[in-house]
């Protein structure tokens, strides 16, 4: 599958894959007001502690050959940012 969700017809998100993953998502105009109204959005509506820290947007996401997402590879990136 490779994917981490879908958005439906009426424009819902859905995630599909464990939580522990990045979520991911395409058709959005990044910056950082939207990143902070996501984090301020979750924090009224769910638990602290699943609430993200940060939100990131990039526009090119490293694959492997069979086209899945190196989360792996994301997920050192980001650990070794946040030292």
């Amino acid at each position: 599958m490779g994917d981490v969700g879908y958005i439906d017809p009426d424009g819902y998100l859905y995630l599909t894959d464990r939580s522990a993953n990045l979520i991911i998502s395409d058709g959005v105009n990044p910056s950082p007001e939207l990143a902070e109204e996501l984090i301020e959005h979750c924090r009224a509506h769910l638990a602290h502690f699943k609430c993200p820290r940060r939100v990131e947007f990039t526009a090119v996401l490293p694959r492997e050959d069979n086209g899945k997402i190196y989360k792996r590879r994301l997920r050192d990136e980001f650990r070794k940012d946040d030292r």
